[in-house]
């Protein structure tokens, strides 16, 4: 591929948009909405998979949030040491709840409310739901120093990268796909790409297209992918059948 070659004007444009190009940095609204959706999974949530009352938690997350916002309200262009805290705290606020409503969960498949079949696979589709929003938040707060220095520090400044993604090796694909490269275009992951990442790794229990590479984001998709695997294995309807069939023998 020669290095004159001329990228069409559609891709042009489409490469303008890019987070990092004009150091533009990434909208803060994605975010945003990712961790009220995950504020009211939990508000919805049944009286029995909650450890403290009902709005405390997302009282306290909606408390963490609004300084992020007031800090970048459309743009995350700007970080300081108070914001990048305040940032992992909510996500880490988000995950801590969602894994003790998961074993809460796993408790009541177990014991004798596991006859409320119905409605507890419901709750367990919100904390399933649950945990790719905070999975998603936390991989994207950790992946080469979060979401403000990806889009505003150099590439030489940037930390080592947690997670490999395609476009960070498809500069010498063909050259609709070589043009949205990392290398070619200067592309940098946002919200929906570590989303993506959640979602394939709590449905498929392990990496797709996208490869961790530090031991923090191995931790965290070991303990997604753990997580997951006991909201499919304990099932309500399958512990109910299991406990009807004990009961024949």
């Amino acid at each position: 591929m020669g290095s004159d070659r001329k990228t069409p004007d559609h891709r042009a444009r489409a490469l303008q948009r890019l987070p990092r190009r004009d150091r533009r940095g990434e909208a803060r609204l994605p975010a945003v909405l990712a961790t009220l959706a995950a504020m009211l999974l939990y508000l919805v949530l049944p009286e029995q998979l909650l450890f403290v009352p009902r709005f405390v938690l997302p009282g306290l997350e909606l408390l963490l949030l609004i300084p992020l916002i007031a800090v970048n309200p459309r743009r995350m262009t700007r970080q300081n040491h108070f914001s990048r805290i305040v940032s992992l705290t909510l996500v880490a606020l988000i995950g801590i709840s969602n894994l003790v409503s998961l074993g809460l969960l796993v408790h009541a498949m177990v014991t004798d409310k596991a006859q409320e079949g119905g409605p507890l696979l419901i709750a367990a589709l919100q904390v399933w739901a649950t945990g790719i929003i905070v999975f998603g938040l936390a991989f994207w707060e950790l992946d080469r120093g979060g979401p403000v220095a990806r889009t505003q520090a150099a590439r030489s400044d940037l930390p080592l990268a947690d997670f490999r993604f395609s476009q960070d090796e498809n500069d010498d694909a063909v050259e609709e796909v070589a043009d949205g490269s990392s290398r070619t275009s200067d592309w940098a992951p946002t919200l929906m790409d570590y989303l993506y990442v959640s979602v394939t790794n709590s449905t498929a229990f392990s990496p797709t297209d996208t490869m961790p590479l530090s031991p923090q984001a191995k931790a965290l998709m070991a303990i997604e992918s753990i997580a997951a695997l006991h909201k499919v294995v304990v099932d309500p309807d399958a512990v109910k059948q299991a406990r009807t069939y004990a009961k024949d023998l």
